[in-house]
């Protein structure tokens, strides 16, 4: 499609979720809601829009044995941006993928760098693996080569117990958490289990991954401090797999996945009813594949959580969240296109049109 072209989107335009318009235009790539004078060649695509889908938790760059190279980083962009997902949130990675941003045609990415973990406390080639002492040189590192986030470690195995714990001691987070916002980077961390909650939520943290370990005692802290949680449901089905894989070795750990895996959907239900920031993200990227984000807006509708908040939290609110525009005037022009109504059905997600990425049809 030449730049010269003006791309006319009309149908039902979902700039919020009241705030529907019969049009938009598409002129050097950006919105406009006014007609531009003297068009020359003008594409016109119909449909239900929306805002380019949003996973909040996303791994582009990586697999399930460490870092890949880029023309495996390049067909996991494509897959998310070809099921709709123009907005990433990278919620670490050991790979550097900055030349993405170079190109017009594949999502926009927000970085969280590389994931921090404990020594011997994470998957092996993922994460820079440190001591207490070194994490808040670690997570100053991260926050200047990251996009505005930091993704810790909070809890993993520990072979010791032979179940899921707690990885940093208090003063370790705080301080660290307390760097990072100096710099101006939002933190957040992976958390299955329950222990670690608390101290991370206390010590300032911004959002915390999976959050499987909630409970009637940490969800109204979360909900006082505002703190968001990306539940990740397509990655917490594959739980009882995991524990039958360990099951042998770690018995307890395996036991302690499965109760994780069995009330996911009630602690994600007591999390929105709580008040608690709720967002969409997939995990693709390490065992799971990319393209999912239509099965996670499914999920979350599946755990109780009202089908326009589903969908609100893979657009306009998660937009919002991280800081990025949806369909506003001189935005770039990101958007989805459906044959039918995604707020009457979440199921029409996974069926995408046509997707524009900065003002191109590409899919």
């Amino acid at each position: 499609m030449s730049d010269d072209v003006v791309l006319h989107v009309t149908g039902r335009v979902l700039v919020g979720p009241e705030d529907v318009r019969d049009e938009l235009w598409v002129v050097g790539g950006r919105i406009s809601y006014e007609r531009p004078v003297g068009a020359r060649e003008v594409l016109t695509v119909a449909g239900w829009v929306l805002p380019g889908l949003v996973d909040a938790h996303c791994h582009v760059g990586l697999d399930t044995h460490g870092p890949v190279p880029a023309d495996v980083a390049e067909k996991q962009a494509l897959t998310d941006r070809d099921a709709g997902t123009l907005l990433i949130r990278d919620a670490g990675s050991p790979s550097d993928t900055r030349w993405i941003d170079d190109r017009d045609d594949l999502p926009k990415i927000i970085r969280a760098g590389r994931h921090i973990a404990r020594t011997r406390r994470y998957i092996r080639n993922y994460a820079h693996e440190i001591e207490p002492e070194d994490l808040v040189a670690y997570v100053a590192q991260e926050a200047r080569r990251g996009d505005g986030w930091v993704k810790l470690v909070g809890d993993w195995l520990d072979r010791g117990t032979g179940d899921l714990g707690a990885c940093w001691p208090r003063g370790a987070v705080e301080a660290a958490i307390a760097e990072a916002h100096r710099l101006g980077a939002r933190v957040t961390a992976h958390c299955f289990a329950e222990d670690s909650l608390r101290d991370l939520v206390e010590a300032g943290i911004d959002c915390v991954e999976h959050a499987t370990g909630l409970t009637e005692d940490t969800i109204p802290l979360f909900a006082e401090r505002g703190v968001a949680i990306v539940p990740t449901l397509v990655n917490i089905a594959t739980f009882p797999r995991l524990a039958a894989g360990g099951e042998a070795k770690f018995p307890d750990w395996a036991a302690h996945m499965r109760r994780l895996h069995e009330r996911r959907h009630d602690t994600v239900r007591a999390a929105y009813d709580a008040g608690i920031p709720v967002y969409a993200g997939t995990d693709a990227g390490g065992a799971l594949a990319h393209g999912l984000v239509a099965g996670e807006v499914a999920e979350l509708v599946t755990a109780g959580i009202p089908p326009l908040r589903a969908l609100s939290a893979t657009t306009w609110e998660a937009r919002r969240w991280l800081g990025r525009p949806g369909l506003d005037e001189g935005a770039p022009a990101d958007l989805v296109v459906y044959e039918e109504d995604p707020r009457a059905d979440v199921g029409v997600l996974a069926a995408p049109r046509r997707v524009v990425v900065n003002g191109r049809v590409v899919g």
